[in-house]
This record gives C-alpha cells, sequence and structure tokens, in this order.
C-alpha cells in the first residue's frame, strides 16, 4: 500500500473533499474530425508489413474539439483558465489527433498506448507493440509553438496527416476588460556571430511570444563574458537601447519589420561568438498552456471510452480498449510527471464512463522532473539550462519533506491519492538525466541525505552510463576505428555546440523491449515486473559529483581532473517571485530571469575500475565492455568551452592490447587482455545475455540477435 506522512494526508482529505462537492462536470470532447486514413499503413511501395497475429495494420489522422468548464476544481487549478473564457464562460481549444489500429479491429488487443508528443513531432506505435495487437493513441498537448513564421502562436492545421506535427489550438488570455495581458520575458542568443539578426530561440523552437512594444528603452539587452552551470556571471556590458533592435531580420542598419516568431534582435555592429547576450523584454498575449494537461486528459478518456461525439460521429476505436498506459519519453515524460502531479488522470466527463482512471499505468521515459507547463510565460521547450524552470517543487512519488527549500512534504501523486486515480508507473533513465537533467533529488531529495522510499505502484529502472534516450548499440560502435570516422557529437539545447569525446552508443532498446513487455503484463494481468534496479544511498553507490569521489581513474582522451565538482548541471532554488507556486510550479513569475537563492548539492553513481557506473540494471555491453560509457560529455569550443555538453554522454574505447595500452597509459585492460580473441569476446556476450536475461531485462529474441551481432562484430577480428 501507498504510504503518507501526515502532511501529504491532511492535503489528500483535504483535496478529495473539494472534489466531493464539485459541480457536475463539463469538461468533454465534443467533435471529432477525420482528416485522413492511410489503410494499410507502413508500406514500402507495394509491400505492406504484417505484424504477428494482428496483421496489416492502419493509421487515422484527424482533428478535436473540446471544451472546459474553469469553474470545475479539476479545471480551475490551470493558469489563467479564467482570462481565457468565452461569452458563455467555456474555454475551448482544438487539438490533433492519430491512432494506430490493426485493420482487423477483431484481432486489437485491448491495450491502448496514448502517447505524448515530443515539440509536437508524431509518434508511431512500435513494432513490438503492433506484434501485440496493440492499438496507439497520440495526441496534442503543447500549445505555445508551432515554430517558425507563426503570427500568433500555435494553430492546428486544416487538415491533420498521420506524419503531422501534433499542435494544441488555444485562446489567448485577455484581462476582463479585453486589454492585453502583458509581462516580462527573458531570452538567450549563444554562440552566434556576424551582422545578420538573430532569432530568440528556446532549444531549437522560437520563444513564442511576441514584444508589447518595440521600444528598446523598455527592455534591457546585455552580454554575458562568462557563466557557470550554476549562475555565477563574469563580464556582464548592458547595451544601450539605441544599439539593438526588435526586428523579424535583416541586420540593424537594414532591420525587417518584425511580424512573425520568431522574435529577432538586430544588434550595432553585429554579434561577437564568444559571447552571451541576454534579453529582458515586456511581452503581450500569453496563452493558458496548462489547457494542454486538461486536453490531453480529455482526449484519451474519449478514446478509451467514448462511443461517438454530440453529432454522432463515431470513436474508431470504440469498445476495444480495455486497459491503457500513458507514455513520453524526455519532454514528454516530464510532461506526464506534470500532468499526475495535477490531478489529470481523473476522468471529468462522466457520461462516458463511470471509471474514475483516465489510464491505468504511466510510463515516463529518460525524464526526471515535472514540465514547466502551467504558468504564465511558460515556455515548456526549455531544456533545463540555466534560469529554465521545471525542478520546483516535488519530483519524487512518495511525500518528502522538501527539506533544502523548506518547503512541505509533498509528491507527485498527492492527488491521483486524494482522488484514488494514481497509475501503475514505470520510469527508466540513464545517466544523462543524472549529470545535465537534474534527475538526483527525485531519488534523494534536496538535501541529498537519504534515500525516498517508492510506493508500491511505482518501479524504477536505472540504464548506468547511458546517454539521453541510449546510444546507436552494436558493438563496432564502441570500436576506436569506429568513433575516428565518426562525426563529433552535438551538445543538445540552444546552440551549445560540439562535444569533446566520441558518442556512447550504449543502447536502451533491448531494455525497453523487455520493459514494454513487464509493463503490459502488470497492467492488464497485475503480473508483478521486476524489483526496482538504481543506485542508493543506502548501498554506498551515490556520491558527490566529482573525480575522487566516484573512483573515476585518469584516461587518455580525457583531462586528469574530469569529472571536476562543477561539470554537473546542479539543481538551482530559483526565486520566481510572490505570485509563483514553488510547489505546482504555477502563477505568475515576476522575476525574469529569476533570482537563484541557492545550489543544491547532487550525488551521481560511483564507477567501477573502468569507469563505467555501478547500480543499474543488468545490461550486455556494460557486462561484456569495449570501454567506458559515459552519461556526460564536455564541450569542445564556444561559449560553454570545457563545461557539460548539456545532455550528450561520451564514450573511451578500450585498447587493443596491452602494449597499446601502456603506450597511452591507460589503466584499463585491454580488449586483447579481457577476451583473448574474438571468439573470447563472443563468448563473453553470450555469458551476459544469460545474466541479463535471468534478471528480466532481456528478451530471448534480443539475445540472440546480440549474440549474432557479436558474431559479426570486428571486436578482436584479425584484419583481412
Amino acid at each position: 500500500m501507498n504510504t503518507l506522512i501526515p502532511s501529504a494526508g491532511r492535503l489528500a482529505c483535504a483535496l478529495a473533499a473539494a472534489w466531493l462537492i464539485a459541480s457536475p462536470a463539463q469538461a468533454r470532447v465534443t467533435r471529432i474530425v477525420i482528416d485522413q486514413t492511410v489503410s494499410p499503413a507502413f508500406c514500402k511501395g507495394d509491400v505492406c508489413s504484417s505484424y504477428g497475429v494482428a496483421g496489416r495494420y492502419e493509421q487515422i489522422a484527424g482533428r478535436a474539439w473540446g471544451e472546459l468548464d474553469p469553474k470545475d476544481p479539476l479545471n480551475s487549478l490551470v493558469q489563467d483558465i479564467e482570462l481565457a473564457r468565452e461569452a458563455d464562460g467555456k474555454v475551448r481549444y482544438v487539438a490533433s489527433f492519430v491512432i494506430t489500429r490493426p485493420v482487423d479491429m477483431s484481432k486489437a488487443s485491448g491495450m491502448l498506448w496514448h502517447e505524448v508528443p515530443n515539440r509536437g513531432r508524431p509518434v508511431l506505435l512500435s513494432e513490438q507493440e503492433r506484434e501485440f495487437g496493440d492499438i496507439g493513441l497520440a495526441t496534442a498537448w503543447q500549445g505555445d509553438n508551432a515554430g517558425f513564421g507563426s503570427t500568433l502562436g500555435t494553430t492546428v492545421r486544416p487538415t491533420m496527416t498521420v506524419n503531422g506535427n501534433h499542435w494544441l489550438q488555444l485562446p489567448i488570455v485577455k484581462n476582463p476588460d479585453g486589454s492585453p495581458v502583458t509581462g516580462q520575458v527573458f531570452a538567450r542568443i549563444i554562440n552566434r556571430s556576424g551582422l545578420n539578426a538573430q532569432p530568440l530561440i528556446v532549444q531549437t523552437n522560437p520563444v513564442p511570444y511576441l514584444p508589447a512594444t518595440l521600444d528598446t528603452t523598455q527592455a534591457t539587452l546585455v552580454s554575458r563574458d562568462h557563466e557557470t552551470l550554476d549562475g555565477k556571471v563574469k563580464g556582464e556590458t548592458p547595451i544601450a537601447a539605441e544599439d539593438w533592435k526588435f526586428c523579424g531580420g535583416g541586420s540593424f542598419d537594414e532591420p525587417q519589420p518584425l511580424t512573425q516568431l520568431p522574435v529577432q534582435i538586430c544588434l550595432k555592429g553585429g554579434f561577437n561568438p564568444a559571447k552571451l547576450y541576454q534579453v529582458v523584454y515586456t511581452a503581450k498575449d500569453p496563452y493558458p498552456l496548462g489547457v494542454g494537461f486538461a486536453a490531453w486528459r480529455d482526449l484519451g478518456a474519449f478514446f478509451k471510452y467514448a462511443r461517438q461525439d454530440d453529432s454522432g460521429t463515431p470513436n474508431p476505436i470504440a469498445g476495444k480498449i480495455t486497459h491503457s498506459i500513458a507514455r513520453g519519453r524526455s519532454q514528454s515524460g516530464n510532461y506526464l510527471r506534470g500532468w499526475l502531479h495535477l490531478g489529470f488522470n481523473q476522468v471529468e466527463d462522466k457520461k462516458i464512463t463511470t471509471s474514475r482512471r483516465v489510464h491505468d499505468g504511466m510510463w515516463p521515459v529518460i525524464a526526471g522532473r515535472r514540465i514547466a507547463l502551467n504558468y504564465r510565460w511558460a515556455q515548456p521547450d526549455g531544456v533545463l539550462e540555466l534560469y529554465q524552470a521545471g525542478s520546483e517543487g516535488p519530483q519524487w512519488w512518495q511525500p518528502w519533506p522538501d527539506r533544502a527549500r523548506k518547503l512541505p512534504s509533498r509528491s507527485i501523486q498527492d492527488r491521483c491519492l486524494a482522488s484514488n486515480t494514481c497509475p501503475k508507473i514505470i520510469e527508466h533513465f540513464g545517466a544523462a538525466e543524472i549529470w545535465a537533467l537534474k534527475l538526483g533529488p527525485e531519488w534523494v531529495g534536496t538535501d541529498a541525505m537519504q534515500d525516498i522510499p517508492l510506493p508500491d505502484n511505482v518501479r524504477r529502472y536505472y540504464i548506468a552510463s547511458s546517454t539521453h534516450g541510449g546510444g546507436s548499440g552494436g558493438f563496432n560502435a564502441s570500436l576506436a576505428e569506429y568513433h575516428q570516422k565518426a562525426k563529433a557529437v552535438s551538445c543538445p539545447g540552444n546552440n551549445w555546440g560540439n562535444a569533446v569525446l566520441p558518442a556512447n552508443p550504449l543502447s536502451h532498446d533491448e531494455p525497453w523491449r523487455a520493459i514494454t513487455v513487464h509493463f503490459r503484463d502488470w497492467v492488464m494481468k497485475n503480473t508483478t515486473p521486476p524489483p526496482s534496479y538504481y543506485p542508493t544511498i543506502k548501498a554506498g553507490q551515490l556520491v558527490a559529483p566529482h573525480k575522487a569521489a566516484m573512483g573515476f581513474p585518469t584516461l587518455p582522451g580525457l583531462r586528469a581532473t574530469a569529472p571536476e565538482p562543477d561539470l554537473i548541471n546542479p539543481l538551482l532554488d530559483y526565486d520566481w517571485g510572490p505570485q509563483f507556486d514553488a510547489n505546482d510550479a504555477s502563477g505568475i513569475p515576476g522575476f525574469a530571469p529569476p533570482k537563484i537563492k541557492q545550489t543544491l548539492n547532487m550525488l551521481v553513481p560511483k564507477v567501477d575500475a573502468d569507469g563505467n557506473e555501478v547500480g543499474g540494471i543488468p545490461v550486455v555491453l556494460l557486462e561484456a565492455p569495449l570501454g567506458t560509457y559515459l552519461g556526460w560529455n564536455i564541450t569542445a569550443g564556444g561559449f560553454h568551452a570545457g563545461q557539460l555538453c548539456n545532455y550528450a554522454g561520451g564514450m573511451l574505447p578500450f585498447a587493443r592490447t596491452k602494449a597499446e595500452r601502456e603506450a597511452r597509459k591507460d589503466p584499463r585492460p585491454s580488449l586483447e587482455e579481457r577476451y583473448g580473441n574474438h571468439a573470447g569476446f563472443v563468448d563473453a556476450v553470450r555469458k551476459a545475455t544469460e545474466k541479463v536475461k535471468a534478471s528480466g531485462f532481456l528478451l530471448e529474441k534480443d539475445a540472440a540477435a546480440l549474440i549474432r551481432a557479436a558474431e559479426s562484430s570486428n571486436v578482436l577480428k584479425s584484419p583481412q
């Protein structure tokens, strides 16, 4: 059973009481339109794939219209929802969707995977899940960004296609008298040069808010010579208002008018690539972005439970869903954690079902925080670079005190516990989430003093020494000769730069497929999955994030002091102002950028003599390693030179022979010393597959494929 400490229990009781007296629910999908049907799908020319007993698949794309009652307690916590009402008091949206289903629906398994698109990108049901006969559903949630060339943020295309991006069309927030809502936002320009205008970018998409005025005396632009990940700034220089302009392109001398996104800056004399530029300006016309939580809830409930829309258009998967799992990766996994925290796994439209729960399971993948969505001027495309929100409030599943930030005991599951709508949860991630995406406090709290227990409905699987989402896989990808020909690794983020070390190929694919089987069985058959695997303080596996504490070896190709204490991206305790709710990350930020109150301690996994992490699930490439696999990398040049390469991992291959190793002063045994010859390596892989299969994290089919790949690899093969 889930346990509650007293303060969380009081919150749960209060929330439950509020919901019991709620007025009849008004949120629902009122209309759907089917724009495109591709049947059969997954074809190359005239050849269309067939999957197991399910046979061929088809895809259906369309749009859904929905409405919300701002007064309902399940919707009222959406920031600014009262300021987005139409004349009848309702808030309306349009969302895109794509369904992937068997052509012969009599062969459908009953399992629905409800996917959260990542930055609008299409999501496909995997081949493995098609072989099960499962159904896939992807629906829009992000209402702030349709990309370059947008005039008023996001609009949904008049016709949705199965390969189209998913966006949510939202109203603009207005003051009660109809006047524009305004407020300060900030943006940064990094590693840019030349006389031409430069766009204001969040990750890879435009900052979604146009200026309320083009008068630069009402804004500030500064340049910085240097800043650290914990916000220490050197050489900040204000730029005079007459020396820059808001523009839509061009240059300072010949600016183009600003009529659409992205907002651009024209700078007198051009941009210096050695400096970072930060602008703070008054923006207008925010969106009630938290409606994205309610819309995703309502489309999920409609397609799982409803038979038809208000006009009689049938639900294409009506009556075929018995169980469902919500799933999101990276940004969209963070979305799911925030979605559950704010109570959106509770069905609001009681006309379509007596069930209170939208989804039976929830799988946030490579996600260690909650998305920063439900506050005014949110920038949900952000990736936790400096000043980006996302780690506010509880990040853990079990109620726990936030001691370092002096916040009360809370958890992500408080609201679903109060409404009895908590799903079964599996989360899995790797080392990049620890080093760059501030995952650590989820395990040990903000004081990093004690392991936080996991409740019974949660499983956690850590894939040690892996990059964000896993690498390319295979064995040749770990060899030095492969890396000598490979392209430089790009550091994710806002034009961050390239990395020093080659890419980390350690794959998440095989664990992913095994976890998929366990999760389906847990939800559909109540079969208990393997126990959680992750490093803990109690086991002595979590330590301070630097070389000495980790036991990290000195390796050729890497600076001798790495990783240093300041390499990790730390958790910063931000002050967003008095109108910002630090527990829910909701409200109105008063400071742009936020003030930094303190830098919190972070812990990372220890490593073995090779530099590979300990404490994760068994993985074949770590049981039979070909090098040191890292969830971190170092930026090679530009403004962030020498610092963390955001959330890209790296790798350092082993030497082939003892002589090579000694010449390079490499303390790690060479491939020949470890395996003898090619046959010895294949035997090591075969033994590793048996160990990983026994743990439950490798399917028989994947084990056989790994052995074949080892046999055909170039590892210790004699040159032809």
